[in-house]
């Protein structure tokens, strides 16, 4: 069986990664997007963008399962896919931490015997919500300079943060699913 970071790799899902490299815990750290849906392939060397993707990814792992997950979704209706994708690399005692633009409310809920817990994301970036989830400041991180070392700083706050929300069925959560509220950020 194929590692988490090959099994990325090998199926060409790692979309502008900004980190990619194994960090002084043990674990793999990665931080960009990850395809969920593939785009068109126009042609042998073009591709059209990703159908549906995890954007703003934070992401740790082991050889065999994902440690950690975060990341922002465009919508609920791509938790599914999103799962079925990565499904071999959950873990029950996994922390995954979903951000998602058109859910009503938050909630913690299993799926397959895998816990998650899904906030509502309107304006903020992931990572300032996950500053928030662990009480630290962005000064706390000024002083870190590595991104290597940033990502386990956080991650390290978050193993000892309580991130659950209020517990749902997985349907339940499926009936939070409202209109997107994420203003786009542009010129004026």
């Amino acid at each position: 069986m194929a590692t988490v970071i090959e099994f990325i790799k090998q199926n060409e899902l790692d979309w502008q990664p900004s980190l990619n490299a194994t960090l002084s815990n043990g674990l793999h750290g990665y931080r960009g997007a990850l395809i969920i849906e593939p785009g068109k392939q126009l042609s042998p060397d073009r591709k059209l963008p990703p159908k549906i993707q995890a954007r703003q990814v934070i992401m740790m792992s082991t050889d065999t399962s994902i440690k950690f997950l975060t990341c922002e979704l465009e919508s609920f209706e791509d938790f599914e896919p999103l799962f079925e994708k990565y499904e071999e690399f959950f873990v029950p005692d996994g922390m995954y931490l979903l951000y998602v633009t058109d859910l009503e409310a938050n909630g913690t809920f299993e799926y397959k015997g895998i816990p998650f817990t899904a906030f509502m994301l309107d304006e903020s970036s992931v990572w300032n919500e996950l500053l928030d989830l662990a009480s630290l400041d962005k000064s706390d991180m000024k002083s870190v300079k590595k991104p290597e070392e940033k990502v386990e700083k956080l991650y390290e706050e978050l193993l000892t943060s309580d991130t659950k929300e209020t517990a749902r069925t997985y349907e339940e959560m499926c009936s939070l699913k409202g209109e997107s509220s994420k203003q786009l950020m542009g010129a004026v």
